[in-house]
């Protein structure tokens, strides 16, 4: 769990150095929708996983959310939403997995475009993790995963009750709700 920094200082001429103590010992990973609907509130729906310390895979033996984590994401979406969505996503592997493809294939309330690859400026979520390491998380070395879930999560919680922020992430990509959105292959 190396540290985020923002800033810090030393000396002229001596470069500063944050010592951490020990190894990480855990693995955190995150998963987030950015929801918009013209007229209503923006929301962030995430869920989380704490892996193994000791080996840090999941059940599925993964070091990272399987399609199956996202499948069960896309659930609870369209429940708290109560309506069809518009999901658009990046090029991570998972999301591209076969198991994924046919689940969404599956569904009538889920339609899905891909961001062209290399594309992070397209993404609101990426500024929802900067606007995280920028807040609960810069210069603070994390004592153990569970730390670290406890800044996570008061940290993404502050953004859900913003939806000003999020939408500013929605406008920093350019993309705006009445945009017609061809398909991206």
């Amino acid at each position: 769990m190396t540290p985020p920094t923002s800033r810090t200082w030393s000396k002229r001429g001596h470069t500063p150095l944050i010592r951490v103590r020990g190894r990480s010992r855990g693995r955190v990973s995150v998963a987030a929708l950015c929801c918009y609907r013209p007229g209503a509130r923006s929301r962030l729906i995430y869920r989380y996983i704490l892996h193994d310390p000791h080996g840090g895979h999941t059940k599925s033996g993964r070091r990272s959310f399987s399609w199956t984590d996202y499948r069960d994401l896309l659930r609870v979406v369209h429940h708290q939403l109560g309506a069809p969505f518009v999901l658009v996503w990046d090029n991570l592997n998972t999301h591209r997995a076969a198991g994924l493809r046919d689940f969404v294939a599956e569904q009538d309330w889920i339609t899905v475009f891909q961001l062209p690859s290399y594309a992070p400026d397209l993404n609101p979520v990426e500024g929802i993790w900067s606007a995280l390491r920028r807040s609960r998380q810069a210069n603070t070395a994390f004592t153990d995963p569970d730390h670290l879930l406890r800044a996570l999560r008061q940290g993404l919680r502050q953004i859900q009750y913003r939806s000003g922020l999020i939408d500013g992430c929605l406008a920093a990509t350019g993309l705006t709700l009445t945009t017609s959105r061809p398909e991206i292959q």
